[in-house]
């Protein structure tokens, strides 16, 4: 995927998550420690200008909830990930479904990952991990707190370059 759109956590929630990485780091377990935490709604090979216009419009009119980021698990698509799950509550599901709503037919390429009814919300803990490196990284982080996360941000970055377009 190119455009992606992410939401990015307030101070006191990338400290916590960042915790949770120093702790996989720790356990030998290879953590996303150069990125941000966030959690993404959207991707697709590509969001045109016009329809970033209508997101940013959509955006500002929405109340963002606050995620409260309590589960921890794991999942493969390409790789094996372990992640910290968010709660699936009405206005979560509101907001997701309303950027879909502007994005519908108007982005190339649109990962069936993040579309209604198959997405499912969370900030990756770590990516590309051995079935090993997620039992040690499991075992190093259970119990996890659970982190409640403000919306910071949400931009769309650009995976080849690293860009953000803020949108929020």
């Amino acid at each position: 995927m190119a455009d992606v759109l992410r939401v990015f956590f307030d101070g006191e929630a990338e400290v916590a998550v960042r915790g949770l990485w120093r702790k996989l780091a720790k356990a030998g377990v290879a953590a996303p420690t150069d990125k941000r935490p966030q959690l993404t709604l959207a991707a697709a090979s590509a969001i045109p200008q016009k329809t970033r216009d209508e997101l940013r419009a959509e955006l500002e009119m929405l109340a963002m909830p606050s995620l409260w980021l309590r589960t921890l698990g794991t999942f493969t698509s390409t790789e094996n990930v372990l992640m910290l799950g968010a709660v699936v509550d009405g206005e979560l599901l509101a907001v997701h479904s309303a950027v879909h709503d502007v994005l519908a037919g108007k982005v190339k390429n649109p990962s069936a990952y993040y579309l209604p009814g198959s997405w499912l919300p969370h900030c990756v803990l770590a990516q590309g991990c051995s079935d090993a490196e997620i039992v040690t990284g499991f075992t190093a982080l259970h119990p996890v707190e659970p982190v409640r996360a403000d919306v910071a941000e949400i931009g769309i970055v650009d995976t080849r370059t690293g860009a953000v377009d803020v949108l929020l």
